[in-house]
């Protein structure tokens, strides 16, 4: 009876999964990962301006490629984001401001709904990815 139930709640949880990102672009699905997690300190246009950004000055992340000399630091914004790279700002790695959502293992799902197949990773990677291409385009190389 429990497999069951864990595997009913696993195929609707992967249905909602997909059935959200079915009729967004990646771009689309980073923008509302930035809205709801990165724009309270680095504002919607990304210049650092949002209301949290009075307590700690935000980087501009629409300068990111600039100050790479032209080419967007994939992997170094990558590892601030998934907490591999620390930012004081963002917090230590064991409790980042903008909570668990970024972090492999610590999911959206509970554990004991995972069953066989652990999609987890890949959802995390996804939301992070999403939201890199997102920055991208925010890049000003004036």
């Amino acid at each position: 009876m429990k497999i069951r139930v864990l595997t009913i709640g696993i195929a609707v949880w992967l249905g909602c999964v997909l059935a959200g990102c079915a009729g967004l672009s990646t771009v689309e699905r980073g923008k509302q990962e930035y809205e709801s997690k990165c724009a309270t300190c680095h504002g919607l246009n990304g210049k650092g301006n949002g209301p949290q950004s009075t307590v700690t000055k935000p980087a501009d992340l629409t300068v990111l490629a600039k100050n790479n000399g032209g080419v967007f630091p994939t992997q170094r914004v990558y590892e601030i984001i998934d907490g591999r790279r620390e930012v004081d700002a963002h917090g230590p790695r064991t409790m980042p401001v903008w909570g668990r959502f970024f972090q492999v293992g610590v999911p959206d799902v509970p554990d004991e709904a995972v069953g066989f197949f652990d999609f987890r990773e890949t959802t995390v990677q996804d939301k992070i990815l999403a939201l890199i291409e997102y920055l991208k385009r925010l890049q000003d190389m004036k």
